[in-house]
């Protein structure tokens, strides 16, 4: 791993994940490109007289100096860190950013969900979630004594997910985890025999040319099965496929992608199909 972006915004979340980024870069000796976007519109940015100049060149610098208070942390001395200023928000920049720099990996902080609110869904996580080509590492909450011996990757296992599956253990042989893969066979109308769910899985890794173990885990609902499975094998990590610009509501299946990624009490990891 040579490079990792963490877009940041000041608040305890991204500070959070910056520290996680931090842990990996100090283990893989990577460098670290942290990005901050400013809240400056194009409107603010154009020539037309909303806003003075030198307003404009005050609420700039009152960024920069807050971005390198920020960048002021004990646990980024044995790191190189490149800061990044974005004068408004573009996500689709990160993008070019990660191309720029080839970037093994985005790190992000998000909320998750607060109650009924899911704050995760229509956040700038998403967005970036939406334009990243490489793995996004979606961190919550405090974590302490972060770790990533194990990865969980759940999928549907149809043709389609081959290119993730691909880079879900391309991302795990870089990280030196653990990778079980896992399929949850839910009741009702999603529900296959073991029989077709094998021959499901087994086309899919014969057009990946794979040979690997599948676990078929049974739930009552993928999210919960996903769940279920990795606690049951001491995950430190859950990896998910999205469709990439169709968002996460486009998951693998439905909003499950939404509900993991929001629900989750370990970090999730997003591979783009």
């Amino acid at each position: 791993m040579k490079s990792i972006i963490v877009p940041v915004d000041f608040s305890k979340q991204s500070e959070i994940a910056l520290k996680v980024a931090a842990k990996i870069a100090i283990k893989h000796n990577a460098e670290l490109y942290v990005l901050h976007m400013l809240e400056l519109s194009p409107v603010i940015m154009s020539d037309t007289g909303y806003v003075s100049q030198e307003h404009i060149v005050h609420l700039i610098k009152t960024g920069e100096k807050r971005f390198v208070d920020f960048l002021d942390k004990p646990y980024l001395k044995d790191v190189i860190v490149f800061p990044i200023i974005k004068h408004y928000k573009v996500f689709s920049e990160v993008n070019e950013i990660v191309e720029k720099h080839e970037a093994d990996l985005v790190v992000m902080g998000s909320h998750g969900t607060d109650g009924l609110k899911e704050i995760f869904i229509g956040s700038n996580t998403e967005k970036v979630v939406r334009n990243s080509d490489v793995p996004v590492l979606v961190v919550k909450g405090e974590v302490t004594n972060f770790k990533y011996e194990r990865m969980v990757f759940a999928s549907d296992f149809k043709k389609e997910s081959v290119s993730a599956i691909l880079n879900a253990m391309a991302f795990a042989k870089l990280l030196g985890a653990a990778l079980n893969l896992v399929y949850v066979n839910t009741p009702a109308d999603a529900f296959l025999s073991n029989k077709d769910a094998h021959r499901r899985i087994s086309n899919t890794l014969d057009k990946a040319k794979l040979e690997l173990e599948v676990a078929i885990y049974n739930d009552y609902t993928v999210e919960k099965g996903i769940f279920n499975y990795a606690e049951s094998i001491n995950a430190d990590i859950i990896g998910i496929p999205t469709h990439g610009r169709k968002g996460l509501s486009h998951f693998f299946m439905g909003s499950i992608g939404e509900d993991v990624a929001n629900h989750s009490k370990i970090p999730v990891v997003t591979f783009k199909i």
